[in-house]
């Protein structure tokens, strides 16, 4: 019986977009590491209303099928803040992205690359970069190394043969980003120890948890760190406040005051560190549906949490303080009282940390000096249209 051929086509319908959403979970299905999002999490993602990315992004979904049956499914997307960036610093002038990738074998990825490729072309772009789905924050990259175990929250898992098909389409790689994984049930090491007690002893350093009931405004207090902190960084795109108040509002459920921290010198606020507790735990067994049960158990682990594993997504001091002693002996500080708190208040006994750029030597230098260990490898791809 003959093959039918492989078509693609733009998503337009409700039901293309519920087609588009169930092919991850059929494709995955299989993978015990995959942990499957909430299908309204993904919803949300993908409706420009619903994800404040789209005030300065737009995009185009597309399936793959073969016949009737549908066998792939893309994303062809433009970030508008990411055209005004320097080129020198992984986007700028001319860059597109595509991602929200799942294909069922190598014909099906040509097609659908081909396809997203054409639409950037078509708008005047003459760079593709992916997998980056939607937003350079969200998940960015392609699981390379670490496939023998969950990710944690907001964090990608992808099926091991995508390497070979997106490298067989002309990607060469472009950037790669490391998670580090670390016992956080002992002590570090003594050095580690002794830069926090000094620290501890100087009437100019503060270092505090957040309050929730003040979300708003610690959040803005974050948000200016964070893009002084990344401005120069590879791939940086600034982070809008309707993107910040709606990832807030997001992740209030497993937001902690013990958990995130901001450090202060002097009474300015110079550094910040975010934990979450891997809300991926919990969401697993769920396999992406709160109905009919899921949704009490999961309201059950949001009133006392305990977390086997804890991220950190997010951290970062000034610019000003950057490369110096004093930004590492905060780095530090905030590490090992969220280390403290995590591991007596939550019951968490493993931290991840990341991503993190792989030639980012300030935190992989942190990192190395807590102990840690490389667990997980993403690599973004690019290629010239």
């Amino acid at each position: 019986m003959a093959t039918h051929p492989v078509t693609v086509r733009p998503v337009v319908t409700a039901r293309d977009r519920t087609a588009f959403i169930d092919l991850a979970y059929r494709l995955n299905a299989d993978d015990p590491n995959w942990v499957a999002p909430l299908r309204q999490e993904v919803v949300e993602r993908i409706t420009p209303s619903k994800n404040a990315w789209f005030s300065h992004g737009e995009a185009q979904l597309f399936l793959a099928e073969r016949g009737s049956r549908v066998v792939g499914r893309i994303s062809a997307h433009i970030d508008h803040l990411a055209l005004t960036m320097p080129p020198e610093k992984g986007f700028g002038p001319g860059t597109g992205f595509w991602g929200l990738f799942e294909a069922e074998d190598a014909e099906v990825t040509a097609a659908l690359i081909d396809t997203a490729e054409g639409w950037l072309r078509g708008r005047g772009l003459n760079r593709a970069v992916g997998p980056v789905s939607l937003s350079i924050w969200e998940e960015p990259g392609l699981l390379i190394q670490g496939y023998d175990h969950p990710p944690t929250v907001m964090m990608g898992h992808h099926r091991a043969e995508y390497r070979g098909w997106i490298e067989a389409r002309g990607y060469l790689p472009a950037k790669r980003l490391v998670t580090y994984e670390l016992d956080i049930s002992r002590e570090f090491p003594p050095l580690i120890r002794r830069i926090v007690a000094a620290g501890e002893k100087s009437s100019k350093i503060r270092v505090r948890c957040v309050d929730k009931s003040r979300f708003a405004e610690e959040a803005a207090i974050i948000l200016g760190i964070l893009n002084d902190a990344w401005s120069d960084n590879w791939g940086f795109v600034p982070l809008t406040p309707p993107e910040v108040e709606e990832v807030g509002r997001k992740l209030k459920p497993i937001v902690f005051n013990e958990l995130i921290r901001i450090a202060e010198v002097d009474g300015e606020p110079v550094a910040f560190m975010i934990t979450l507790p891997d809300l991926n735990e919990p969401l697993k067994p769920l396999r992406g549906r709160l109905f009919p049960f899921g949704w009490a158990k999961l309201l059950l682990w949001l009133r006392a949490p305990k977390s086997r594993t804890m991220r950190v997504p997010l951290m970062g001091v000034v610019k000003r303080l950057q490369s110096s002693r004093l930004a590492s002996q905060l780095a530090f500080m905030m590490i090992e009282y969220i280390r403290r708190d995590a591991s007596t208040k939550f019951g968490a006994t493993r931290g991840e940390i990341g991503w993190i750029l792989d030639d980012n030597q300030g935190m992989i230098a942190i990192a190395d000096a807590i102990e840690s260990r490389i667990n997980r490898i993403y690599q973004i791809y690019a290629r010239a249209l």
